[in-house]
């Protein structure tokens, strides 16, 4: 009797561009890799190395290599991961077998996950870096294209989780809350045991030898209502609010938002909102940006602010307010910026 098909069902999917200033990465040894920022896709983190020289000797540094990384705690997940690099004119190139192939593997994390430092699936030849300084180098930068798909392979598709909207109805609700918190007048309520479970701020405050572990209000400052709206439903929700809801989307209430996600351990939200200050990111913002990046330990964002600043073009406008201040509160960031435009 012949056994029945199984059916892979995508539940989830991200598509992102990770750009590499090939020129001076290729001055790294081998084995020394770069990143990109950390993307979610189907409740998974995930990011990307890429090793300029490779990731191995025994090619004498002639080839590209290429790493998918899972960031995640979870131990068990299975994925497509899709890989190209643009073409010169800015779109995905025509395959040409002989010289670069597509990139599309399926692959099962499974097992103890704090035996390994890393775990993911590599490319250790995915182009020979003449071919790619050749056909695809624009200015000294490479630009990748990544789409991650996961996947459920099960005989009985499993649909995808919902705890975050029912969480979300029991915020919305006011079922069962035990804390308040007064923010500008405004009151919020919640439930203790959600927030110590997403936050160990919050689990040591609510739950702790601290003062409002006795007390049913607590009043914040340092915070307005809107970003703890928003913070208080991604702690619920795991899920950045939709734009029926997200009433504010100015840079300044990414800047706070990132700045509450720091205080509070939110780390997801962090990568969120420094995605989102990326989004806008221009010549008149990158030296506030880059600044923020610096005061919260966002160094993905920091590197790519660093990256656009010292473009030559862009650099010589930029000696804004912004700039002003950058120079007097980090001293440090300054000279490199410097060392680098001359570089």
């Amino acid at each position: 009797m012949a056994e029945p098909e199984t059916e892979t069902t995508i539940v989830a999917s991200c598509v992102f561009q990770y750009k590499v200033d090939y020129e001076q990465s290729k001055q790294l040894p081998i084995d020394k890799a770069i990143y990109s920022d950390i993307v979610s896709a189907g409740g998974h983190l995930w990011r990307i190395r890429c090793y300029s020289r490779g990731d191995t000797e025994d090619d004498n540094g002639e080839y590209i290599s290429v790493y998918l990384e899972h960031m995640s705690k979870s131990t068990s997940v299975g994925a497509i991961f899709d890989i190209f690099i643009l073409g010169r004119d800015g779109k995905s190139p025509t395959w040409d077998t002989s010289k670069i192939s597509r990139t599309l593997q399926t692959f099962e994390i499974n097992g103890d996950k704090d035996q390994r430092d890393c775990w993911g699936w590599r490319w250790d030849r995915f182009i020979k870096g003449s071919i790619l300084e050749e056909d695809y180098l624009i200015g000294g930068y490479v630009t990748f294209l990544c789409a991650i798909m996961v996947i459920d392979d099960s005989p009985i598709p499993l649909p995808p989780s919902d705890i975050g909207t029912h969480l979300g109805c029991l915020l919305d609700n006011n079922d069962g809350t035990d804390v308040s918190f007064i923010v500008n007048d405004e009151t919020f309520h919640a439930h203790r045991a959600v927030l110590a479970a997403r936050s160990p701020v919050f689990r040591a405050e609510l739950f702790g030898s601290m003062s409002e572990a006795t007390i049913p209000c607590i009043t914040l400052h340092e915070i307005t209502p809107a970003t703890f709206k928003v913070m208080l439903r991604f702690i619920y929700t795991d899920e950045w609010p939709g734009e029926d809801r997200l009433e504010d989307s100015s840079a300044e209430m990414f800047q706070d938002l990132l700045a509450a996600a720091d205080r509070y351990a939110l780390d997801r939200l962090k990568v969120i909102c420094a995605q989102k200050l990326w989004e806008k990111v221009s010549v008149d913002t990158v030296a506030t940006t880059l600044g923020w990046a610096e005061t919260y330990n966002c160094q993905e964002l920091k590197n790519k602010c660093i990256d656009f600043f010292v473009v030559e073009e862009n650099f010589r406008t930029m000696f804004t307010d912004g700039y002003a201040l950058l120079v007097l509160n980090f001293p440090l960031i300054t000279a490199e910026l410097k060392r680098r435009v001359r570089a």
